[in-house]
């Protein structure tokens, strides 16, 4: 069985690697992307508001699917789609054909980001401690190196297709040979999982119980949409900040999202440890308010140099933010946990959709400064509904969680 856990937790960090170096890929060549195709700047909008959009009818269609399906075998099938559509962005020779692989990608997302929280949350009740973090580190680790390869890929004037090929063709092997080992966790109290081969046909993680009540779930899927409303600003808007607000040259302008990313992953790789020692809702209100500092100082910083201090600042407080939900979400229905993942989700792509409007719209109307005061004001509001992070007893999802020795942090906030 430690066997079978171990192997399962080993492939099922790797899928989220192999998605975070795919994500990097297209939105950090969405310029060269943009050229490829013709694509005007009134329609590029349209576009990349189609991704996410499609993403959050993919998760809700997960939602219906895992009623049937194991999360295992929808993520067996969803990843290599993912990578596949990524290919024929950069080989498409037309722009229909990039809508058609972008609305695939869109759609492939949002099953593949759905099935990977839902096989890790299943994994951290069956392990009995916090883990969630560290597959979530992994996939900046991922990013990190696509934003990588696609710097190089733009330094040497590589075609699209040049450089999405070799990493697909790594990726997509490595992927479908791990995905043999994929544990589906049981629905039972004891959070006991079925494993090996036999699971993706048989074990529905959570996908059994009673539905999931929305008003219950609704403060996470609210947090979930502020935190990534301050992650798309730090994506879309740190480099523009940096160089026009803030008076940096062009190449330090390009620091701040690396930086950030890094200190993501620096966060995400030591979290797990936090919460199993002051429990979930203590470090999701750490979090909380270092990233609302971080928010705040790049709002009155003086100098770029101060700026890339705030954006840093932003990013070690984000980073547990996310992975927390959906544990969370996991901990309030652990007999419907599927059901609420891929609800929850949804609201991953309504904070990306909204963030990075909102904080152009005010930049362009009152000041870029001013902007950056409202993703700090939505992060603190994370800390009202801190209690629903904490470890409760099983009240809406039909039956009870086992607290286990690992499980206990500090009082009831122990995972």
């Amino acid at each position: 069985m430690t066997d079978v856990l171990r192997r399962g937790r080993a492939s099922l960090a790797f899928s989220f690697f192999a998605q975070g170096a795919a994500f990097a890929l297209l939105v950090t060549r969405i310029p060269a992307i943009q050229d490829r195709y013709g694509v005007s700047d009134g329609l590029l909008p349209a576009f990349l508001a189609a991704v996410p959009v499609l993403a959050g009818v993919g998760s809700v269609t997960t939602e219906q699917l895992v009623k049937r399906i194991p999360p295992s075998r929808l993520l067996r099938w969803s990843q290599p789609v993912v990578l596949l559509a990524l290919l024929g962005v950069g080989a498409g020779r037309g722009v229909a054909e990039l809508g058609a692989a972008l609305a695939v990608f869109g759609l492939a997302v949002g099953a593949l980001d759905a099935s990977m929280n839902m096989l890790g949350v299943s994994l951290q009740r069956t392990y009995g401690r916090s883990i969630m973090l560290g597959f979530h580190a992994v996939y900046s680790l991922g990013g990190i190196l696509g934003a990588s390869l696609a710097w190089a890929g733009a330094h040497w004037h590589l075609a699209l297709w040049v450089s999405y090929l070799p990493v697909v063709a790594v990726l997509l092997p490595a992927a479908a040979g791990g995905s043999r080992w994929y544990v589906d966790g049981g629905a039972d109290a004891g959070g006991q999982a079925e494993a090996g081969a036999g699971v993706g046909e048989g074990g529905k993680s959570g996908s059994g119980g009673p539905g999931v009540v929305f008003a219950v779930l609704l403060p996470l899927c609210l947090v979930m949409t502020f935190a990534y409303i301050g992650d798309s600003t730090v994506s879309n808007w740190s480099a523009k900040y940096l160089q026009d607000v803030l008076g940096s040259s062009e190449q330090l302008a390009t620091v701040p999202y690396n930086v950030y990313m890094v200190t993501t992953l620096l966060g995400r790789a030591i979290g797990d440890f936090g919460v199993r020692r002051f429990g979930a809702a203590a470090v999701v209100r750490v979090g909380a308010l270092v990233a609302a500092g971080g928010f705040a100082v790049v709002a009155g910083a003086p100098g770029a140099w101060v700026g890339m201090l705030g954006f840093t600042l932003v990013g070690l407080g984000l980073c547990v933010l996310v992975p927390q939900t959906f544990a969370a979400a996991g901990r309030l229905f652990p007999g419907a946990s599927d059901a609420a993942i891929a609800r929850l989700n949804v609201f991953n792509y309504v904070g990306f959709l909204v963030g990075s409007p909102l904080v152009g719209a005010l930049g362009d109307a009152w000041s870029y400064r001013g902007a950056m005061a409202v993703p700090m004001v939505l992060v603190l509001v994370t800390l009202v509904y801190a209690r629903s992070f904490a470890a409760q007893p099983d009240r809406y999802g039909g039956g009870h969680e086992r607290p286990r020795t690992a499980d206990v942090g500090r009082g009831s906030n122990g995972l």
